[in-house]
């Protein structure tokens, strides 16, 4: 597309002739009625032209560089704009292995569109509501990634975790000719694309369609399966030439309050988890067992109910707008910042109030009142401190200004951690002081880079034939970083194998 004529079919400036528009959404009513379909629709393509056609096409796009895959963005944009749908495509996927995923749960208010030069005074391109329509209908045209032209290389890794970082490392490997084998406990891919995120985000079929795609690029799934359990580490190695470890962050950052054990008081995960296996009718035994919570798999009846969901972050958004459509006369989320420092996405913020979803900012939780069932979350005001080294403020607890918010149910939503299992130690796997894989490399991109002079590749365990990425290594993260790592992983990969 560099040195291409001026199109003299696209409006100088288009970007004021056409305001910003988003697809059609859900109406409301629906929604607090218990509609789990997904929020927004697809863009036709008269929308999707003139969507795209409100692109500056930057001579230095902010929107590829602040995307965690720098995403060839104003590109296919313009193939959009012409309908040229499945060149569009396939350039989304030359970087971004999960494209149609990402155009669905991105923060892109914090991302590309936050960074679009026309963020400020015309309203962003809708980045993401185009790279879902492109993807979209490339597939349900039957457009497939080219792999005609790739040689098979006779090697073969095996990929642990069927998660985003996973299932990216896959599919760069599929393209490099190198045979990827993707192990996971549970009985779908996806890991938290599937469990975790609810339906009116990210559509199960989605994760259906993508699995169908890999597969018909040749990745192989053996899912049900749990290593160290059923195939032991050592099998890997012995049957494979490398493994990847794309073992995500599936423990809840646990806040020590006191009263966690009252009945009707819920970690965030196995709630999102269950109430999607209900939702969906998916009574399988991988989707209860997920995050240890097998003994807790009834969830309390939300209608009429009282929620308060202790977290800001987007999986806190996740767990208010689920508790609406449950039927819960009232939802509280209790942040102890303030507004502006919410780790979620705007964009999700908003939906969520809109959705009648109240918000309580710098309140500190304390402890949870209940004598069997919780019935309160104590709280505290809060004030924000000076910045420190890292630019963060603290969140200080205000003297004498604690209260009580009557809950009869409570969702807690700080996060999650890592989980590392044992048996990365028996094979030389080290661990960082947090608990996270420790990688020798992880700046720059490996498919341009030499190794490090010790030798080590981008994402590189200290055992040479094992490389790791994801939330498992870099802590709880957003999905399209963890789909940057495992692309990045596999480049390292490759020039392990192949040289």
């Amino acid at each position: 597309m560099e040195g291409k004529k001026p199109d003299a079919s696209k409006p100088a400036f288009a970007f004021r002739e056409t305001p910003r528009k988003m697809p059609a959404r859900i109406p409301l009513e629906l929604r607090q009625r218990g509609d789990w379909g997904e929020l927004y629709g697809r863009f036709g393509e008269a929308d999707a032209k003139h969507q795209s056609g409100r692109c500056l096409d930057c001579g230095n796009p902010y929107c590829s560089w602040k995307c965690p895959l720098h995403n060839y963005i104003p590109r296919w944009l313009e193939l959009a704009r012409e309908g040229r749908i499945h060149e569009a495509a396939a350039l989304a996927h030359e970087t971004n292995p999960l494209p149609e995923v990402c155009g669905r749960v991105c923060p892109q208010d914090r991302l590309c569109e936050g960074s679009c030069t026309l963020n400020d005074g015309f309203g962003a391109v809708t980045i993401g509501a185009v790279e879902k329509y492109i993807v979209d209908r490339a597939l349900d045209e039957g457009w497939r990634p080219d792999l005609s032209r790739v040689t098979a290389t006779g090697k073969r890794v095996a990929v642990i975790g069927a998660g985003p970082a996973g299932l990216s490392c896959a599919d760069r490997l599929a393209r490099a000719g190198v045979q990827a084998v993707v192990y996971d406990r549970y009985e779908q891919i996806g890991g938290l694309l599937h469990f975790g995120i609810p339906s009116f985000k990210l559509e199960k079929s989605v994760m259906a369609q993508r699995r169908a795609v890999l597969e018909d690029m040749g990745v192989q799934f053996r899912l049900g399966v749990e290593i160290g359990r059923d195939v032991g580490m050592d099998d890997l190695l012995s049957q494979y030439d490398a493994v990847f470890l794309g073992l995500g962050s599936y423990r809840y950052t646990d806040g020590g309050l006191p009263g966690q054990d009252l009945r009707n008081v819920l970690p965030a995960l196995p709630f999102l988890v269950q109430n999607g296996r209900l939702v969906h009718g998916d009574d399988d035994a991988s989707s209860r067992a997920i995050a240890g919570w097998e003994d807790h798999v009834e969830l309390p009846d939300l209608r009429g109910k009282r929620v308060v969901v202790l977290g800001g972050g987007d999986t806190g958004m996740d767990c208010v707008r689920s508790a609406v459509r449950l039927g819960a006369a009232r939802v509280t989320c209790a942040y102890r910042r303030d507004e502006a420092n919410m780790p979620g996405s705007s964009r999700e913020v908003a939906n969520a109030r809109e959705e009648g979803v109240q918000f309580l900012f710098n309140r500190q939780p304390l402890a949870l009142l209940g004598d069997e069932s919780v019935t309160g979350v104590r709280v505290a005001e809060t004030r924000l401190s000076d910045p420190d080294a890292n630019g963060r403020q603290r969140a200080e607890v205000v003297p004498g200004s604690e209260s009580v918010l009557a809950a009869d149910v409570v969702i807690i939503a700080f996060g999650f951690q890592p989980d590392p299992p044992a048996w990365l130690a028996e094979h030389g796997i080290a661990l960082s002081d947090n608990g996270r894989i420790r990688v020798m490399q992880t700046e720059g991109c490996a498919s341009r880079r030499k190794p490090a002079a010790d030798g080590a590749l981008p994402y590189q365990t200290t055992n040479p034939r094992v490389f790791a990425g994801g939330d498992s290594v870099r802590g709880a993260d957003l999905v399209v970083t963890a789909a940057y790592e495992g692309r990045e992983a596999a480049a390292g990969m490759v020039r392990f194998l192949v040289g």
